[in-house]
């Protein structure tokens, strides 16, 4: 699980193995990933990108860069959230992710939204 607040933006994300989507034989490991974001700042915000750094456990990283989310930009006014749920094939029975969002507040600046590195893990694989 992952929860980190930058600037009033909340990300809470919590990564599961799918074993109905996944053919160990073959190295393809499924996993999906449950993202809450939540505006507990004062500011409006809205999502305008992402970018996700997932890590293999050989140590592989592959970048995924791209508008919105789930094909959405939110906007997020205070105590407002967005959630969504989407997917990560992975080669290795474990791995991380993390990343951040670009977001731009009503009176028009721009931050990122670090989101902390979180743990894709075959139940049993990782002690």
């Amino acid at each position: 699980m992952s929860d980190t607040t930058t600037r009033g933006i909340r990300v809470e994300v919590e990564g599961a193995f799918l074993p109905e989507r996944s053919e160990v034989a073959a190295s393809c490991f499924f996993f999906s990933y449950r993202v809450r974001i939540t505006n507990v700042g004062e500011e409006t915000a809205q999502l305008l990108s992402r970018e996700w750094i997932i890590t293999d456990a050989e140590g592989n990283v592959d970048r995924v860069v791209g508008p919105g989310v789930v094909g959405e930009q939110p906007v997020l006014g205070p105590g407002e959230s967005f959630e969504y749920t989407s997917f990560c094939p992975l080669p290795t029975a474990v791995g991380t992710m993390e990343g951040r969002y670009l977001m731009r507040t009503a009176g028009g600046s721009s931050f990122d939204v670090r989101i902390d590195p979180f743990t894709l893990a075959v139940p049993g694989s990782v002690n």
